[in-house]
């Protein structure tokens, strides 16, 4: 048994695309998850899945069944409880931030290529900083995430990859359900 964090990317954000947590468990049990946990109402989900199952099978599965039992077409980004704890352990900025709301994570889809990667960089006159680490993006936002240009749209339009960003309260929240099993 895999235990896995589904990152559902812009489920209740700004009243769009509104899926009840309630709602979500039901389907991940539905599909013959264990132990399946949600975490606030921004599309977070921690839950065991078989070992014999590929990680992309189980993200593609989980979209696919969003979208044709609650009507709502959705991404899917699958991250470990291993993989959370080596995003958690490689923070550039978590050791020199005192204050966790300046901190985020971007998760991509996939890794970026070099050509991709060579698109992202911070937006002239912006005070935040971030860090390209495999597949996921470490932000360090001094004046806040509301009012960065260096926000998910942004990421998701230089890379062309899918993404979804989480405050360093949610992942190391998600990163604690995911260790409890």
């Amino acid at each position: 048994m895999t235990t896995y964090v589904a990152l559902l990317r812009g489920i209740n954000v700004g009243g769009n695309a509104k899926i009840a947590m309630k709602d979500l468990r039901g389907l991940f049990e539905g599909m013959g998850f264990e132990a399946v946990r949600t975490y606030l109402q921004s599309g977070n989900a921690v839950f065991g899945a078989p070992d014999a199952q590929a990680p992309a099978e189980v993200a593609t599965g989980i979209e696919k069944r969003i979208a044709d039992d609650l009507g709502v077409s959705v991404t899917v980004l699958l991250r470990t409880a291993a993989s959370l704890a080596d995003t958690l352990a490689r923070s550039p900025y978590a050791g020199r931030e005192g204050d966790p709301t300046k901190l985020h994570v971007t998760f991509l889809a996939q890794k970026p290529t070099a050509e991709q990667s060579a698109r992202l960089e911070v937006p002239a006159g912006e005070t935040a900083a971030f860090t390209l680490a495999g597949d996921e993006i470490h932000l360090h936002v001094p004046g806040g995430y509301g009012r960065t240009k260096l926000n998910n749209a942004f990421i998701e339009r230089r890379l062309g990859v899918p993404a979804t960003t989480r405050n360093w309260k949610t992942v190391n929240a998600l990163h604690d359900l995911a260790a409890e099993d």
